[in-house]
């Protein structure tokens, strides 16, 4: 038989173009089966024990349609609830409206409910009291105008009163005030104006005129009304001398872009009552102020936007708890952007971490610091790698609280720019003069990153985006970033976690459950996923089940204390003492913009007995400040008991 003829390089060339021609045609008609077979395998996977034993497991946590909110603030309240604030929610209908939300969750019975919103909580401050109670001050009393939508020319309006006599007046919405060039403006609010005060100085009397600020809008639409410079203005209606003692200035009249305007408004919430308690409110308005707990268990107020969208220049304030009020803290001034990160020492000085959420000088306020309450000292805090990239970078008191070492993850340059940073940096503040030393890299730049302790001494990282609110990166429209971590202090690495399903960013939160879990929730991106249509605020919500919950049989904490002093060594009961290795005290969260100076791990002496452990709980106010915090035994395989709910007094 007459062998075959081998094919020619060109026939064999073509008959493998025309064989992958009908590969790809097979595989595009059958593609809903090669994705489904694709998904099959990878749910196949993650669902393993062994997979889950080392890398852990997300699910989707089912929200009835009534409760889905915009979550801007969560906080884990010691009754073991989620308390989701949404306020308006980042919507300015729902601001025009009124409509504002809270919700509860509750992770024990898998329900919800609704909490009444009194005002816009929206972008408030908050943080734990000794009671338990949510303290939560400012928030919104204006939303953001683009210069595009401004058809009038408009800004502050200070009108002053030079008379002492004839006590306050009162000014209705709509007062018509004039600028020289005969140009009208009109309040938008009642403001009622002090009289001036004569104070004696010697044989010398001297007068300081009443004030008050109001915005004003142009009467007529357009360019012509605009004032790019300090002016005096003429409030009409006025006779006789008032006419000449009482008088508007402004710095400038615009058609430039308003910013939010702060609250002044202040709550406790009470998770027994399950309501916003009204208390005094505070001294300034603020917008995107940090609530830091002080050791006495006051609250210092810093930063935040007043009522008019200006960045308040260090005036802070306090919130002395035991009467329910603000007072001015003119001793603490100091500078910081908005929603700094303030970690409360052992000895009582508040670490400023670096991490901020944006608005402020990109210049002033800026550097990391330790800063001394008593002294009003600033000692600065150098080391650190790309200085500039910590707006919306997050920092954490790293376990155990006694190490005192703070850590920064990640964080982008100021402003909306899409430049973004993989650093990471420790500061060991035990040390007579601290510095950033460099931590491992995460695996890809990130902002936005959520970073939550666990009780096993580690740190879970999860969510961000390399873009500013998950926008476009390096060419690609969205950079939502899905991968997670879990940081081992003791040996400075990062171990993968499982993959999470759905994108966080901008206004994302997570915390730490009772039971061990992690719940996530939020994300604002700014685009959609095509990168040309607003995006749309994430109302999903995602539950962590750690490693540590798949790898056996947890520890049981038994009877023991509800409260427990400072300084003392207690008694729980467990049958599981023998292979105790650990106790840690875990302070809940109260999150919002990655922003979460709440949360910290303390580690407690064990003694174990023959039907339980001894507890010794340090006696240092800065290390374990009051309140109620969460205990929990962790055994020699590094599994968790459930959280058991401790006062500390």
């Amino acid at each position: 038989m007459k062998p075959r003829p081998r094919p020619s390089l060109l026939r064999r060339l073509l008959s493998g173009l025309i064989g992958l021609v009908v590969l790809g045609l097979l595989v595009f008609v059958n593609r809903p089966v090669v994705a489904f077979g694709s998904d099959a395998l990878h749910d196949f996977t993650i669902n393993r024990q062994s997979y889950k034993e080392k890398y852990g497991h997300w699910a989707r946590l089912p929200v009835p349609a009534g409760f889905r909110v915009n979550a801007i603030h969560a906080a884990l309240l010691h009754t073991g609830k989620v308390l989701i604030i949404a306020g308006s929610g980042n919507n300015r209908d729902n601001f025009e409206a009124g409509t504002f939300r809270t919700v509860l969750y509750d992770p024990a019975r898998n329900t919800f409910n609704e909490v009444p919103t009194p005002t816009d909580v929206f972008c408030a401050g908050h943080t734990f009291l000794p009671s338990g109670n949510l303290l939560v001050a400012g928030g919104t009393k204006s939303y953001e105008v683009l210069a595009k939508n401004i058809t009038h020319a408009a800004g502050v309006m200070k009108i002053k009163n030079e008379s002492p006599a004839d006590g306050p007046r009162f000014f209705p919405k709509g007062t018509r005030l004039t600028g020289t060039a005969g140009q009208a403006y009109l309040t938008r609010d009642d403001v009622t104006l002090p009289a001036a005060t004569a104070m004696n100085h010697g044989d010398k009397v001297t007068t300081y005129a009443g004030e008050v600020e109001v915005w004003v809008d142009a009467e007529v639409e357009g360019d012509v009304p605009v004032v790019d410079h300090p002016a005096q203005y003429a409030v009409s209606g006025l006779r006789g001398q008032d006419q000449r003692n009482i008088y508007g200035v402004s710095d400038k009249i615009t058609r430039e872009k308003q910013e939010y305007g702060g609250d002044k408004t202040s709550y406790e919430f009470d998770p027994r009552t399950e309501q916003y308690v009204r208390t005094a409110d505070m001294v300034k308005s603020r917008w995107y102020p940090t609530l830091a707990e002080l050791p006495n268990g006051d609250v210092l107020a810093v930063s935040g936007l007043d009522e008019f969208g200006r960045m308040l220049p260090g005036d802070n304030e306090r919130y002395v708890k035991d009467q329910r009020r603000w007072v001015d803290a003119p001793k603490l001034k100091r500078v910081f952007p908005t929603y700094p990160a303030l970690h409360l020492m052992q000895d009582g000085r508040l670490f400023f971490s670096g991490s901020n959420s944006g608005y402020g000088s990109d210049t002033i306020g800026r550097t990391p610091g330790l800063w001394d309450l008593q002294k009003n000292k600033f000692q600065a805090v150098p080391g650190l790698r790309d200085g500039r990239l910590t707006e919306t970078s997050s920092s954490v008191l790293l376990p155990p609280a006694q190490d005192q070492r703070v850590m920064i993850f990640g964080g982008g340059e100021v402003g909306e720019s899409a430049v973004s940073t993989r650093r990471t940096a420790v500061a060991d503040l035990d040390e007579a003069k601290p510095r950033y030393l460099p931590g491992p890299d995460l695996p890809q730049p990130a902002r936005y990153l959520s970073t939550v302790l666990l009780p096993d001494d580690t740190v879970l990282t999860t969510g961000g985006s390399s873009g500013y609110r998950g926008g476009e990166y390096r060419g690609r429209t969205r950079s939502d970033l899905f991968n997670a971590q879990i940081y081992r202090p003791a040996r400075d690495r990062f171990e993968t976690a499982a993959e999470s399903t759905v994108g966080r960013n901008y206004h994302s939160e997570a915390l730490l459950l009772p039971d061990g879990r992690v719940i996530t929730m939020g994300s604002d991106p700014l685009y959609d996923p095509a990168g040309r249509d607003p995006g749309t605020f994430e109302q999903r919500i995602e539950v962590y089940s750690p490693p540590y919950l798949f790898k056996g049989t947890r520890p049981v904490i038994g009877a023991g204390p509800e409260s427990v002093q400072r300084g003392t060594t207690v008694s729980f009961a467990t049958p599981d003492a023998g292979r105790v290795r650990t106790a840690r005290l875990l302070r809940p969260s109260a999150v919002t913009h990655v922003t979460d100076v709440d949360q910290r791990s303390v580690a407690l002496d064990v003694t174990p007995s023959a039907d339980g452990v001894a507890l010794s709980v340090p006696k240092a106010r800065g290390l374990v400040p009051s309140g109620w915090y969460l205990l929990f035994l962790v055994d020699d395989k590094g599994v968790p008991s459930a959280g058991r709910w401790v006062r500390v007094r």
